[in-house]
């Protein structure tokens, strides 16, 4: 069997430069290397407060976004979390073999909640990496294409299919966690210190925002009071996350585009950052009006829904037979 590879957006708040960096701009290239599921992870964005129109505008654009750049609908599956009842179904099992430390030590999980007044804390929340682990699962994924902050999800879904193929037998597959080299952690603009993540409008470029808008962020951005252009992330900060942004999208090394700028000014380098991100936004935002005016999207998820959901059901059976569940279809 092909190696299967499988990513998920949630469709919270605006995506930004970050995500087409880190996954949207890379996914299309996958196809060569086996075969491709791509999902909009709606039932995870229930585990904070989300209004409903909210939730589904996101959920349409994040469909926009990913046949925006680039993917096609004939070699891969794009479907809706929410049109696949396996994965909830799977849920409910694999629930019971995940256990509460375990869940309590994802990094996450502490950072959000601690945000957070305890009576307040949804248990989808805590259990998120258990859904997590399901989506993986149910499409005997081998590779899972995520950001930094998602690893730790991964590994811990590495261990609950090592748990469950101890105890039933090899029924599952091994997935793999894969970052980005470059441009796998895009910073803010406004403090390179801490990610772009869709809630800082100073510092963060969102997929939507007017090309004017993008360029005035680029040339605002938080540099150093130096003159070198130098890829120096604990001294130049904000100088790194410019180079790291220019090199992802030139598609070069940080090294090579170092080299581009070496008697540059500040100024100078922002306005090439600029013109290069414009530039890919341009064509990306053209193709994303296209396609959200033409609804094409929805006949692409209902056809994504009907081959996911045949994948999807093979696993859900393979693992309600083996922990004995009784099956009367």
């Amino acid at each position: 069997m092909a190696e299967r590879i499988l990513t998920g957006i949630k469709p919270t708040g605006q995506l930004t430069l970050g995500n087409y960096i880190g996954v949207l701009k890379h996914l299309h290239k996958e196809v060569d290397r086996g075969e491709c599921f791509y999902f909009i992870a709606d039932l995870h964005a229930l585990t904070l407060p989300i209004e409903p129109e909210v939730l589904r505008q996101n959920s349409i654009d994040l469909a926009c976004f990913y046949l925006a750049a680039g993917l096609d609908p004939k070699k891969v599956t794009l479907f809706l979390q929410s049109s696949v009842s396996a994965h909830a179904e799977l849920n409910a099992i694999m629930q019971n073999y995940l256990y509460m430390g375990e869940l309590s030590r994802m990094t996450q999980f502490k950072d959000k909640s601690a945000k957070m007044k305890e009576n307040a804390i949804g248990l989808g929340l805590f259990a998120y990496p258990v859904l997590m682990a399901s989506d993986i699962i149910l499409y005997d994924a081998s590779i899972v294409p995520v950001g930094e902050d998602q690893i730790q999800h991964v590994e811990l879904t590495r261990d609950l299919v090592n748990r469950i193929n101890n105890r039933y037998g090899d029924i599952l597959t091994m997935p793999k966690a894969e970052m980005r080299k470059v441009g796998a952690r895009i910073m803010s603009l406004s403090d390179p210190t801490k990610k772009m993540s869709k809630s800082d409008p100073k510092g963060d470029i969102f997929l939507k925002d007017d090309l004017a808008v993008i360029r005035k962020k680029i040339m605002s951005a938080v540099t150093d009071s130096g003159s070198e252009v130098k890829y120096d992330v604990e001294n130049k900060p904000g100088i790194s996350n410019l180079l790291t942004i220019y090199a992802a999208l030139k598609e070069i090394s940080i090294e090579e585009a170092e080299k581009e700028f070496v008697n540059s000014r500040y100024g100078d380098f922002k306005k090439a950052v600029a013109d290069v991100v414009c530039a890919e936004m341009e064509v990306f935002q053209k193709k994303y009006r296209e396609i959200l005016e033409s609804k094409a999207y929805e006949e692409v998820l209902k056809e994504g829904a009907i081959k996911a959901n045949k994948i999807a059901n093979i696993t859900l059976k393979r693992v309600k037979k083996a922990v004995g569940l009784l099956n009367i279809d």
